[in-house]
């Protein structure tokens, strides 16, 4: 069958790169042969790429022209369409990041993961590196949101510096959300509920964000649901760094991310052995 060639191709994969053991640089190269496996993944099955991206295409054409016209807020001098673009850039981000851990329980119930936790990986390399695969993947769905940007004119700056920034930001993004879903994973491993939990939690997450509307607008009570929702520190160093062309807040975001992500991960390595159980 082809899941069973599949693990046996992971297997051989990793082993090489897991046989010497605990050392830093042995943990380093175990993670990157991580990313490489769920890399693979990706390379098979292209067209997951196109299909993540018509949710955000259809906000970006269709929801912001039509808001674009509306002046409910202050939106710092640029079009509304312009002001959101940062926002669903970084629903998008969590989108694909979030239901990560389904492929957890696949890899469960075909037996891959077994595998995973039988040889001497270190688990913090084993979570790490799928949190940093799903950045990869995130980067290409924001290639497509900034060529469509490009496409329909909506003036974003593309300084190269900031760009660049942009991108370690949404890395870190998607680790923090992609490791929430490992857990996940971990705690009702099932697809069925995961599912459930999945749409449980983004929604309220990217409604209860700055992505669509500024903070100041919010009632008290969702200001503060806002101000420790991480997705908002997210938003907040794009719409900086690609719509106002200046970092202000970024020690602050990015100081927000990178708590997030160690919590996370933390919580992640701790559980991810519990898919099994």
């Amino acid at each position: 069958m082809e899941s069973d060639r599949f693990a046996t191709s992971v297997a051989a994969s990793v082993e090489p790169a897991a046989k010497s053991g605990s050392t830093v640089l042995q943990a380093l190269t175990d993670m990157l042969v991580i990313i490489e496996m769920e890399l693979r993944k990706l390379r098979h099955e292209p067209t997951e790429l196109f299909t993540r991206a018509v949710q955000p295409v259809l906000w970006l054409l269709i929801f912001g022209q039509a808001f674009s016209k509306v002046r409910a807020f202050d939106t710092g001098g640029v079009t509304y369409q312009t002001y959101m673009t940062p926002g669903i850039l970084s629903q998008s981000v969590m989108f694909t990041a979030i239901f990560f851990g389904l492929s957890t329980i696949w890899e469960r119930d075909m037996g891959i993961l077994q595998k995973f936790l039988a040889m001497p990986i270190p688990r913090l390399a084993l979570v790490l590196g799928k949190a940093l695969a799903a950045g990869v993947r995130a980067l290409s769905q924001v290639t497509i949101i900034f060529l469509l940007a490009a496409i329909t004119g909506i003036p974003l700056h593309w300084h190269p510096a900031l760009l660049l920034a942009a991108a370690g930001v949404v890395i870190l993004g998607a680790v923090f959300f992609a490791t929430l879903s490992m857990i996940i994973a971990a705690i009702v491993k099932t697809r069925e509920r995961f599912m459930g939990i999945g749409q449980l939690i983004t929604m309220p997450l990217f409604f209860a964000s700055n992505a669509l509307y500024p903070i100041s607008i919010m009632p008290d009570w969702l200001r503060v649901v806002a101000s420790v929702n991480p997705l908002s520190y997210m938003v907040d160093f794009l719409r900086g760094a690609l719509v106002a062309g200046q970092l202000t807040n970024w020690q602050a975001d990015v100081g927000v991310l990178l708590v997030a992500c160690i919590l996370a991960t933390a919580v992640g390595t701790y559980l991810y052995p519990r898919v099994i159980a």
